[in-house]
């Protein structure tokens, strides 16, 4: 029997929040952002475009309690059907102090109650999501010596062993009100990159299992009850289809 596949092999989306592309505040439960996008978090909070600077920006803010998040994704996508990619350029317009981001692939995205797939708090490294992770996580929960952007890669709550133990350091510690791009790419083979504004960070091998379904993700999370703000300039995210008859 002949095998039906279409010209679209490939699933995109791409956010430049143009216009008043605003549909919906994130909260505790699904809602539509724009397109394909998806908001999901921790108690109430905003998404509201930005006026004031060109080229199309959303600004995402927390509810006001300590671990309260707002995350904006994707997906999901399964790296066996040839790989997946995604990237975001992003701000925190006035503090990097009191707030974690998170930003790249986690298998687990909770649509009621979501956590930052990956936190560092101290000197260690913690998985919080379960199944496969692997992206790029700053945390202020980290003591002065060991702030930084890192590199992680993670599998049901444990370190991948043929990667860092504690993330992989970027040597490159966010600045408030200054623009990071972070674009982490998975292979069909497994294979997961890490790049912090256009430098790789860390490459590692069979990072995630190539069957099982991931989200892109970029999430902020608070550390202090104050709300935090996240602005995004775009959010991008790849697959492959399944054309499993």
């Amino acid at each position: 029997m002949a095998i039906n596949v279409g010209s679209f092999g490939r699933i995109r989306v791409f956010e430049d929040f143009l216009g008043s592309n605003v549909n919906e505040d994130p909260v505790a439960t699904f809602n539509n952002l724009s397109g394909s996008l998806g908001t999901i978090a921790v108690a109430t909070g905003t998404a509201v475009n930005v006026v004031d600077e060109p080229g199309g920006i959303i600004s995402l803010t927390t509810g006001a309690t300590d671990n309260d998040n707002a995350a904006i994704y994707a997906g999901v996508f399964k790296p066996a059907d040839g790989g997946c990619v995604m990237e975001a350029r992003f701000k925190r317009p006035s503090s990097i102090a009191t707030n974690a981001v998170f930003c790249g692939f986690s298998e687990t995205l909770a649509v009621t109650t979501p956590v930052m797939p990956a936190e560092f708090a101290t000197a260690t490294l913690d998985f919080v999501a379960t199944g496969n992770v692997c992206g790029l996580v700053d945390d202020p929960d980290a003591t002065t010596a060991d702030r930084d952007w890192r590199a992680v890669f993670g599998n049901d709550n444990v370190v991948i062993s043929t990667t860092d133990a504690n993330g992989t350091r970027a040597y490159e510690a966010s600045v408030a009100d200054e623009w990071d791009i972070v674009r982490v790419e998975v292979g069909a083979d497994g294979d997961a990159y890490c790049y912090l504004n256009g430098r790789l960070i860390k490459k590692c091998a069979d990072a995630v299992t190539t069957t099982d379904i991931l989200h892109a993700v970029l999430m902020i999370e608070d550390r202090v009850g104050s709300g935090s703000v996240l602005e995004v300039d775009y959010f991008y995210a790849e697959g492959g289809r399944d054309w499993t008859v």
